[in-house]
């Protein structure tokens, strides 16, 4: 079976006339899960009663927080403008998605859109494995939320020649929220030994989360290391 290994995230938007235009983008290029975090309620009604892309916005998932959204996934983008941004994790730029691909091919990624007023908070981006920019003019850097998801499906599924993408074995990489529970067990390890205690905890967590997407851990090492630190606490204790 063909699936679009992709999710397109779009975090606190509040345009229904541009959530519309993201989910016929998303049509348009065979993407099909849409997961919508904190609409304003108002707007999300609106924009689910809108004509055009039907079948993706009544299947769109909302949910409250962007842990929710991301929980299932294995790889997450942050799709930003880089002005007046301090970025720590890969920078990729969408005209090097289909290397990125190749690096990664098959496991199902979450491309993060932010609002259309002011994008991305910084913890949403830290909280994402790696950041994707669309390469624009320096006078005019930010681009329209429905164009940025129109420009992002359209370069994968160019990609992969308009077809529908093959999603590899489940089981192989954690999911996001594996992930999560790996990066609190070892911020609970910083904080037992001393370790970075001068730093903010949310801070060592965007850190220990580079760390572990830049090694691209199977399941098993990932739940070997986290077990690992769990033992070090214990006797740290």
């Amino acid at each position: 079976m063909e699936i679009n290994p992709f999710v397109i995230v779009l975090v606190r938007p509040r345009d229904p006339n541009n959530i519309g235009a993201c989910a016929r983008a998303m049509g348009n290029f065979g993407f099909s899960q849409l997961r919508v975090v904190d609409p304003f309620p108002p707007v999300w009604r609106e924009a689910v009663s809108a004509v055009g892309a039907h079948d993706i916005l009544q299947h769109a998932q909302c949910v409250d927080t962007l842990d929710e959204a991301l929980q299932d996934v294995e790889f997450t983008l942050a799709s930003t403008a880089l002005r007046n941004r301090v970025i720590e994790q890969e920078i990729i730029f969408l005209p090097q998605m289909d290397s990125f691909l190749q690096r990664a091919p098959g496991r199902c990624t979450a491309l993060v859109f932010g609002n259309e007023k002011s994008g991305l908070s910084g913890e949403d981006i830290a909280r994402c494995n790696a950041v994707l920019n669309i390469p624009t003019t320096a006078k005019q850097p930010s681009i329209n939320l429905a164009q940025a998801v129109l420009l992002v499906c359209y370069e994968i599924a160019k990609c992969h020649g308009l077809r529908p993408l093959r999603a590899a074995k489940t089981g192989v990489y954690p999911t996001d929220a594996q992930r999560e529970v790996a990066v609190q067990t070892l911020d609970e390890l910083f904080t037992a030994s001393g370790l970075k205690a001068d730093w903010p905890a949310l801070h060592r967590q965007a850190l220990v989360r580079q760390v572990l997407s830049r090694q691209n851990l199977d399941r098993s090492a990932l739940f070997l290391l986290k077990n690992l630190a769990e033992k070090l606490k214990q006797r740290l204790h």
